[in-house]
């Protein structure tokens, strides 16, 4: 499955017997989960039940919102629902003669009340419902399509970043062994402070293996290259990846912010390691952005 945008809009068009028509559109944006939302008239509730164990199926992430629009022709006839209006009227008045108040119902408002009125020569539930869902497959592709197109300059934008990363991490490379000769220093001088001053020798052990340890960057440089590696592995892979490239991300970030704190206070040649690691971050942080669209 090609690698896709959670941020897409579709829409498609129907008709039932030639005197209704309907709208269905449907809207996606980024969300951690699968969020569902419609927008249904009430007398579709079991509709909405067939629309949402089919987006659920067919969608894995994505704040997703359908709405359906239903238009009757304008040369339909209608019936009274007596039950309903009659309901209405007698809930009304008992209310104004319990609280005495002089008032008349509002037949306006009255036939706005859901059921108020019944098409009597409008097609089945049935009909409509089948109708609609005959068209959900199109709509589905319709969104996919767009949501594919958006994945792809997305795809080449992370791709983009990723040669930065590996670029950055080829440049840090060549800086190490200022990093290495500066520690060296460090802990020549360090020995020299603590022989002088007659110091146990399993201090000047602990100072030494201190320093040795905060002394070489290649750990946090070679975890870098495996996880930008594993990353484009990834994007060929494509289908729903967002999650696990968030949190490759997430693990870049640990390492470079690791390499930041080994060489923080060195300068001379070692400051031009702080500004790529810097760099780094900021190229793991738009990335991130990005990621958290793809589904």
């Amino acid at each position: 499955m090609p690698l896709r945008s959670m941020t897409g809009f579709a829409q498609v068009k129907g008709q039932v017997d030639g005197r209704v028509n309907f709208t269905l559109s449907l809207k996606s944006v980024n969300h951690r989960f699968l969020d569902l939302h419609f927008r249904m008239p009430s007398e579709t509730d079991e509709l909405e039940m067939k629309l949402r164990r089919i987006f659920k199926d067919k969608l894995a992430r994505g704040h997703v919102e359908l709405t359906l629009s239903i238009e009757r022709g304008g040369n339909e006839n209608f019936s009274l629902n007596r039950q309903i209006v009659g309901g209405y009227l007698q809930a009304f008045r008992t209310a104004a003669a319990e609280f005495g108040l002089a008032a008349e119902p509002d037949l306006n408002a009255i036939l706005r009340i859901p059921g108020a009125l019944d098409a009597a020569a409008s097609p089945a539930d049935g009909a409509i419902s089948a109708a609609v869902l005959s068209l959900v497959d199109e709509l589905l592709s319709r969104l996919n399509q767009m949501r594919e197109e958006e994945g792809r300059g997305i795809e080449r934008e992370l791709r983009e970043r990723m040669t930065v990363l590996q670029s950055a991490g080829q440049e840090i490379e060549k800086h190490r062994h200022a990093v290495l000769q500066t520690y060296a220093e460090k802990l020549k001088n360090r020995i020299q402070d603590l022989v002088g001053a007659q110091a146990d020798p399993d201090r000047i052990l602990q100072e030494a293996a201190l320093l040795v340890d905060r002394s070489d960057i290649q750990e946090e440089l070679v975890r870098l290259t495996t996880h930008v590696q594993h990353f484009r592995s990834m994007l060929d892979q494509a289908g729903e990846i967002g999650k696990k490239l968030d949190f490759l991300l997430q693990e870049m970030n640990r390492e470079a912010n690791t390499l930041l704190s080994k060489t923080s206070g060195l300068t001379g040649e070692a400051l031009r390691i702080t500004e790529m690691g810097l760099a780094m971050k900021a190229e793991i942080e738009k990335a991130r952005e990005q990621v958290q669209n793809l589904e």
